[in-house]
């Protein structure tokens, strides 16, 4: 599903963020990434779902090297690919209902399936009261919501979350990561970067760590990885 090979990244005359990263991740894998803030955790996410390019080495994803794809091609893969955003990137004149529905209406789905299924998902994550309400009338934690809603509607072959449950309580964030572990078992490849250990802790899955430029691939439960010092993500 995702293979890197010698990557390297660095953004312009700054140091180098990732260097010689090598793992590859088998189709309908969960995994989780972790490291200290400026580890490159966001960085690592943005090369697989072909938002960057790195500075060398090789990505190869659903069994094709990115490298010399055309731009339409490139939209194509990127289209297989659920993406949860730290910034959420809502449409703010689109009902959250509207905006979980793009990728669903985007890929010419009956309209009645849309609403139906749109709704239900959103009911799921708590939002039922909240169809119809634009996104800057909403939480940041519901705005989380909307936006993970949106990504996972369409079933994608492969899911990637820059720290999914930042906004939210423990208790939304533990149902969040059944609904990732859901669409997992349905087949969707996952990869959720985040710094809270305890929610990592109560899971069963393997761990990408990143530090000092290094991905280091551990199984699940194989250590507490260090405390960073992030705060609450955005």
């Amino acid at each position: 599903m995702v293979r890197f090979e010698e990557i390297g990244l660095r953004y312009a005359v700054g140091p180098e963020i990732l260097r010689e990263v090598n793992f590859n991740l088998e189709p309908g894998s969960f995994h989780f990434v972790v490291g200290p803030s400026g580890a490159g955790k966001s960085s690592l996410l943005r090369l697989i779902y072909l938002a960057q390019k790195p500075t060398e080495g090789r990505i190869s994803l659903f069994g094709r090297d990115v490298s010399g794809l055309t731009r339409r091609e490139n939209a194509l893969l990127r289209r297989r690919i659920g993406v949860v955003f730290q910034d959420f990137r809502l449409l703010d004149h689109l009902s959250a209902l509207e905006n979980v529905a793009l990728p669903l209406r985007v890929a010419g789905q009956p309209e009645d399936k849309v609403v139906s299924h749109v709704s239900e998902l959103l009911s799921w994550v708590g939002l039922a009261d909240h169809l119809n309400a634009l996104p800057p009338t909403l939480s940041g934690g519901q705005q989380q919501r909307v936006a993970i809603a949106r990504a996972v509607i369409a079933r994608p072959s492969l899911l990637v979350a820059d720290e999914p449950t930042g906004n939210v309580d423990d208790r939304i964030a533990v149902r969040l990561l059944y609904l990732f572990e859901e669409l997992n078992r349905l087949g969707t490849t996952v990869v959720i970067a985040t710094h809270n250990e305890a929610l990592v802790s109560r899971f069963t899955h393997p761990i990408l760590k990143l530090k000092d430029g290094d991905v280091e691939t551990l199984p699940a439960h194989s250590m507490p990885f260090e405390q960073a010092s992030e705060g609450s993500a955005a």
